[in-house]
């Protein structure tokens, strides 16, 4: 079974809304790295049990995604977060080179802070 490299990021966001041994599974797989075998000798189940369970979860992150959009729209605000980050360069270098704007800077620095609050 090839791992899908989504699964980790949409269990951050929807992993709550699993069943206990769902998450615990897609943890065990995705997160220690652990084979379906050594899942299903640890939990007293049989391998196939474990990857149905599995395949289970990621249709159910898969679909809370795609009915939801938190992920996508998580990855849109950071894209938007570091294009403001990257304006806001553009605008320090040009204060530093030509008008050397106090109020300029000041902006600037206020919106850098705010931007790294945001990245958190």
């Amino acid at each position: 079974m090839a791992k899908n490299l989504q699964i980790p990021f949409l269990l951050d966001f929807y992993g709550d809304m699993l069943t206990k041994k769902q998450h615990d599974f897609l943890v065990y797989y995705y997160e220690e790295d652990l084979s379906l075998s050594e899942i299903a000798e640890n939990e007293g189940i049989t391998r196939q049990g474990v990857r149905d369970s599995i395949k289970r979860a990621e249709a159910q992150l898969f679909d809370m995604e795609e009915r939801l959009g938190l992920a996508k729209r998580f990855n849109e605000i950071k894209k938007g977060v570091e294009d403001i980050e990257a304006c806001v360069d553009v605008i320090n270098d040009y204060n530093l080179n030509h008008s050397l704007s106090m109020e300029i800077n000041d902006a600037v620095a206020k919106i850098k802070t705010l931007c790294s609050f945001l990245k958190e």
